[in-house]
């Protein structure tokens, strides 16, 4: 006598693997209406991890440029995040993360100056990789930019709390996860 059926995520870790996999070798349909769409998406994960697609992915391959290579950074004046004083260097919370992160990919940095809306510009067409200048999660600019998980928190002008964020190029996304990854390990 078959076995109890089981549907969904909770029913195939009730049921195990193996069932899955027997349910599977001797009929794809049958593991299919067992164990619902698990069957279907496993069956998926193995078919895409065969063929080297990698998830997220860099369709410009902007994290393996980097690697070794430059970090190009927007970067706009916005004190404490961002100070451009012509001596050199930006400087700044942001700018020094940025830095750290250049060296964490062992990567130069390369400093752009300029306005946000320049900076995003220059994002979209490829010419950057980083931007930074004090951006908050609700920034504008999330329609023509990959926005950061917040990472940092701080009373804005007005009193309220501003979480801060970092843009990347759009659709970058194994770059965009590399840098929330740094950013989640050196900020509180």
């Amino acid at each position: 006598m078959p076995g109890p059926v089981v549907n969904g995520v909770a029913g195939a870790r009730r049921a195990g693997y193996r069932d899955l996999m027997r349910a599977w070798r001797s009929s794809p349909q049958s593991a299919v209406r067992r164990f619902g769409g698990l069957a279907v998406l496993a069956v998926t994960a193995l078919g895409v991890a065969g063929c080297g697609l990698q998830i997220p992915a860099d369709p410009d391959g902007t994290e393996a440029a980097v690697r070794g290579g430059t970090l190009r950074v927007g970067v706009t004046d916005n004190p404490p995040w961002t100070d451009i004083d012509g001596a050199g260097e930006p400087a700044g919370t942001e700018a020094e993360l940025a830095m750290q992160f250049a060296a964490e990919l062992d990567a130069e940095v390369e400093w752009t100056v300029g306005s946000e809306a320049s900076l995003v510009g220059e994002l979209e067409r490829g010419r950057l990789d980083l931007v930074v200048g004090g951006f908050v999660d609700d920034t504008p600019w999330s329609e023509k930019a990959a926005v950061t998980r917040w990472y940092a928190e701080a009373e804005g002008e007005d009193g309220e709390r501003e979480r801060h964020v970092m843009l990347t190029r759009m659709g970058e996304n194994w770059f965009l996860v590399t840098l929330e990854t740094f950013l989640d390990g050196v900020t509180p």
